[in-house]
């Protein structure tokens, strides 16, 4: 087993863990490198086995780091959402030397948390709006905000349709039947990493599909609008 991925901060060092450009590693630490270059190598075959380590690895050291960045909340998801990107990076090619593994590691997490912080900085932004304004209506009492109700209803059910089986299965028994882990894990005879890796694989599947659903609906919209427009 590979040591635990640690987030030492010498920045000269980041990609290289203190070896410099030209220099003889020493044993120990080409015997490191070599296990990298294996655990990249079955990551990109997607073998069951390099991703379950690789997620070993981010359960330690990476939770640690963005805990610490980014508080315990949800921190269960932000651990699963960053080793999804990892993993697709390494499938995509972008790791050229897989020796420097913990680097190109450092550098995606970095670039999540900042992202985070980013995204979280524009919903207070958004919230404190929302709380400046009126109350929202009832949609039940007011026709326009039930038709965009049911509208999100419909969409919800349409790309939960283009799910596979398993993936709307985690989904649905995890956040619409609010179902625990535990229960989820015993009925579907899961481990708790599996667990986790399908709803994360779920989740990124689900918000790819919205977004192409989403778009969709736009583009109709601006067509109808178009032709409506020409036609008179």
């Amino acid at each position: 087993m590979i040591n635990e991925l640690t987030l030492p901060v010498a920045a000269g060092d980041e990609a290289r863990n203190g070896v410099p450009d030209g220099a003889k590693p020493p044993p120990q630490t080409a015997e490191v490198y070599a296990g990298w270059v294996q655990l990249v190598e079955r990551i990109r075959t997607s073998q069951t086995d390099g991703m379950a380590e690789l997620y070993h690895l981010f359960s330690k050291g990476i939770r640690f780091y963005l805990c610490r960045q980014l508080g315990i909340q949800e921190l269960d998801d932000k651990v699963h959402d960053t080793f999804v990107v990892v993993v697709q990076a390494i499938r995509r090619g972008e790791l050229r030397e897989p020796e420097r593994l913990m680097g190109f590691v450092r550098t995606i997490v970095r670039r999540q948390v900042a992202a985070h912080i980013d995204k979280a900085v524009q919903t207070r932004r958004e919230q404190m709006d929302l709380d400046a304004s009126s109350r929202v209506a009832d949609p039940h009492g007011n026709p326009e905000e039930a038709a965009i109700f049911h509208q999100r209803e419909d969409l919800i059910r349409r790309v939960l349709a283009e799910l596979s089986s398993r993936d709307r299965e985690i989904l649905t028994r995890f956040y619409l039947h609010e179902e625990s882990q535990e229960e989820i894990c015993s009925e579907m005879t899961l481990t708790e990493t599996q667990f986790r890796l399908l709803k994360s694989r779920a989740k990124s599947r689900f918000g790819e599909l919205g977004k192409k659903k989403l778009a969709q609906r736009a583009l109709s919209a601006i067509c109808l609008r178009t032709s409506a427009s020409t036609s008179h």
